[in-house]
């Protein structure tokens, strides 16, 4: 019989977003996969997918349906291995876990980054800290995708039996990289842009994290001294059309384009100049890995995970949150100077291939996995 390992999210987008190669890379150890999260969508080296009512907030209803659903999954597969993402998918399988694992198998969480950080509302401290501490006693590996995280989970002695750090998701580094100028050029004039037209890049959902109304606001107060500048905003979500209205107060709506959802975000990344983030609170953004990854200069706001990217005058910038003004200045100083934007673009991509490119995180992630792919058998023959 194939050993089999559990995937478990609040969304099955998640895992093709983020987790193909790691879902590979148990089918050529020959492990069966199976997926658990909310939603019909088809996902490559799966042998059995079930759609279970995972919803984002605690509150709803529908989890408790989730959660039995998906303690009757664990019970009739036997997993060897369960490994959880989200912060619903990972409350939801370590409580649906807990019977399995006195029975042999590992549960391993993901945490891509906490709620409760530097800076975050005392609320988020109050009601997420306890349960993730409490929820570490059902944790055989806790994975922490920034420094920040690893240390708070290891200071605060969460009591997850391994705590490990990884570079997050990982960057396919072949996909995503620099072109030449004179094809940058190009993509511009096909697109309907100038070609010495200076695009900003941001893909984030619109929400209040994202804070995408600080780059409204910083391309207001550079538009002057910048005049060839453009926002490109690539993304949906509620606060879309506040944003249009405010490009639209501020007299930048004929400066910025508002994308929507867009599957081509390497193509997209290969035509701007600068990559920006406004984001209040992030774990390791992809986001920004992509983009330096194709060679571009960072402007970001400071958060943990922005931090843990970008270094000051190497890469980019970092920005005291909501300080449009600041983010106005890097943004005119980088659109004078196409030799800055290049030094500070190949220094990004290097560090990118230094540290976070995917066959590096496969590593990384593939050493904890093994840690644990046998002890099952061990625990089982104890028992016996």
């Amino acid at each position: 019989m194939p050993k089999k390992v559990l995937l478990c999210a609040t969304v099955d987008y998640h895992f093709k977003a983020f987790h193909v190669p790691y879902m590979k890379w148990f089918k050529e150890q020959g492990w069966e996969v199976h997926i658990a999260a909310n939603g019909n969508m088809e996902l490559p080296y799966v042998d059995k997918k079930m759609n279970i009512p995972i919803q984002r907030s605690p509150l709803r209803q529908a989890n408790l349906k989730a959660y039995a659903q998906l303690k009757s999954i664990i019970n009739e597969n036997h997993y060897d291995i369960i490994h959880c993402h989200t912060p619903m998918g990972g409350v939801l399988a370590r409580l649906a876990a807990r019977q399995a694992r006195k029975k042999g198998t590992k549960v391993i969480y993901t945490a891509h980054g906490f709620h409760f950080c530097k800076g975050a509302p005392y609320l988020h401290w109050l009601v997420y800290y306890p349960l993730e501490k409490l929820l570490s006693y059902l944790t055989d590996c806790l994975i922490t995708i920034n420094e920040e995280d690893y240390q708070l989970a290891v200071n605060h002695r969460f009591r997850a039996n391994r705590v490990e750090h990884v570079h997050g998701v990982g960057v396919n580094t072949e996909r995503f990289k620099p072109v030449e100028d004179s094809y940058k050029r190009e993509l511009k004039t096909a697109n309907g842009y100038q070609p010495d037209d200076i695009l900003l890049f941001y893909a984030a959902e619109f929400n209040a994290n994202k804070n995408q109304q600080m780059l409204i606001h910083a391309l207001a107060s550079a538009k002057e001294d910048a005049p060839k500048v453009k926002l490109l905003l690539a993304g949906e979500g509620a606060l879309k059309e506040q944003c249009k209205d405010l490009a639209e107060q501020l007299h930048v709506a004929d400066r910025i384009e508002f994308l929507g959802y867009r599957s081509d975000i390497d193509q997209l990344l290969q035509m701007c100049d600068v990559a920006v983030a406004s984001s209040l609170r992030e774990g390791l953004p992809v986001n920004l890995m992509e983009a330096m990854a194709s060679g571009l200069p960072i402007i970001a706001s400071e958060n943990r995970g922005h931090n843990e990217l970008v270094r000051n005058e190497q890469n980019g910038w970092l920005i005291v949150p909501n300080d449009h003004e600041a983010m106005a200045k890097r943004i005119k100083q980088v659109a004078h100077s196409q030799a800055l934007r290049m030094k500070l673009g190949k220094s990004g991509r290097e560090w990118v291939e230094s540290r976070y490119a995917i066959h590096q995180v496969l590593e990384e992630k593939s050493r904890i996995y093994s840690l644990f792919m046998d002890e099952k058998v061990e625990v089982m023959w104890a028992i016996q």
